[in-house]
C-alpha cells in the first residue's frame, strides 16, 4: 500500500497516528475525523482496484501512472488553483528521493 497520497501519510487511516496535509502555507498537522478517513479508504480501495482492473486488460503500468498523476493533478489545479497546486508538489522530488514512496523495494537510479 502506498505511504503517502493526496499529501498526506496514509498510515493513520490504518489507525495509526495522525495525518499531515500540504497547503498554500506548507504543511500542516491534523487529526482527520473518521468520516474524512473513510472516504480517502474508500478512494484509494477504487484506485486500486482500477488499476488491478487495467493491468488485467493489459495497460502498462508506467501509462497508468502518468495517466494518474496527470488527472490528479488536473484536479488539484481545478479545485485549489494553479498556485496551491505547485506549492503542493513542490516538496515531492525531495520525499520521493527520501524513499516516502518506495514499497521496501531496491531504490531505482
Amino acid at each position: 500500500m502506498l505511504a503517502f497520497l493526496w499529501g498526506f501519510d496514509v498510515r493513520p487511516l490504518l489507525g495509526v497516528g495522525d495525518a499531515e496535509m500540504a497547503t498554500a502555507e506548507g504543511f500542516i498537522h491534523l487529526r482527520e475525523s473518521n468520516s474524512d478517513r473513510e472516504q480517502k479508504r474508500v478512494a484509494l480501495a477504487y484506485l486500486q482496484e482500477a488499476w488491478a482492473e487495467a493491468r488485467h486488460d493489459g495497460v502498462d503500468g508506467d501509462c497508468l501512472a502518468q495517466a494518474c498523476l496527470f488527472a490528479a493533478l488536473v484536479e488539484l489545479v481545478t479545485t485549489y488553483g494553479e498556485q496551491a497546486a505547485a506549492t503542493f508538489t513542490d516538496g515531492l522530488s525531495t520525499r520521493i528521493r527520501n524513499g516516502e514512496f518506495s514499497l521496501g523495494q531496491g531504490q531505482r537510479q
